[in-house]
Formats: C-alpha cells, sequence, structure tokens
C-alpha cells in the first residue's frame, strides 16, 4: 500500500515527535544543538521548486534515531524544503511493514523520500544519516558528521 498524501499527514511533526518524546530527549536535544550546517548542505534543498515529503519511522528508544533524527530536522528547518512527518514504529507496523530490512527486520530508523506528487524516490534503512545524504546525491554533508554521536546498543541506553 502506497503512503498517501492524507497518510502522510497523520505524521508527526519533528517538534512535535520532540515533545512528545518520554525518553532521550535531553540527548536529542543535545545533537541537534550540535548539528552544523554549511550553505553547501542545503543548497539542493534550497533550489527545489517545491518541499520534498519525508517519512521517518522512529521510536524514542532508538540510538540511532537519537543521533540522526536531529540533523534531518536541522536540514528540514534551515532549508524549508522539507516536510518530515515521524511515525512512530511500534504504533504504525502497517508503514513499518512495508519497509522491513533484508524483509523481515523492523529496524529503524527508516527514512522514505517522496516528491510533491507523493511518488517514492527513495528510501534509506537503519542508515547514518550521512550514508543517506549522499545516496539522495547530497555530497555536501561529508565527513563533518562522522557517525555524529557515536551510538550505543539500545539496551545501553538511558531510560
Amino acid at each position: 500500500m502506497a503512503v498517501t498524501k492524507e497518510r502522510f499527514a497523520q505524521g508527526l511533526t519533528y517538534a512535535e515527535y520532540k515533545a512528545q518524546m518520554t525518553r532521550n530527549q535531553e540527548r536529542l536535544l543535545a545533537n541537534e544543538a550540535a548539528v552544523v550546517l554549511e550553505p553547501a548542505d542545503l543548497a539542493f534543498f534550497r533550489q527545489l521548486s517545491a518541499p520534498f515529503h519525508v517519512l521517518v519511522l522512529a521510536e524514542d528508544w532508538c540510538g540511532d534515531v537519537i543521533n540522526n533524527l536531529p540533523v534531518l530536522g536541522r536540514m528540514a528547518e534551515a532549508s524549508g524544503k522539507l516536510d518530515v512527518r515521524v511515525f512512530l514504529r511500534d504504533q504504525h507496523l502497517d508503514i513499518m511493514d512495508q519497509y522491513l530490512k533484508e524483509g523481515q527486520f523492523r529496524s529503524i530508523p527508516v527514512f522514505v523520500v517522496f516528491d510533491p506528487n507523493f511518488q517514492e524516490l527513495g528510501h534509506w534503512i537503519a542508515v547514518h544519516i550521512l550514508e543517506f545524504a549522499v545516496n539522495a546525491g547530497l555530497p555536501a554533508l561529508d565527513q563533518r558528521h562522522p557517525p555524529l554521536f557515536p551510538s550505543p546498543p539500545c539496551h545501553r541506553l538511558p531510560t
């Protein structure tokens, strides 16, 4: 089942996601504050005639989400050309099951990019934001964020 404009609109904005967090919010905010974006990082997005839509599957207990979602959030805010909606993985299995890692694992984060008409342009499952950016044709993020913040195993994250 394809993600429609109406379904996408049901997701949380990045700000709403941050506000509803019950774990690791301080760490996510610290990571967000540490993100450094250069004009070249945003140039691709700023030249778009209409925003891309980015669906994110996430949970606040996942270190990779806490480390990488703030980069996307800052890119969206600074460029004005990324409409980000976050879906909590465990509450949206209908979407999650469309993006299983290796066809069987509910790995997160998942980033799904849609054009203005909600045609999927690509998706990335459980990848570092740098890999997402490079695969999306955005090499300007280069090695300034290698991995931005080390990810402890999920079972060792503070709760």
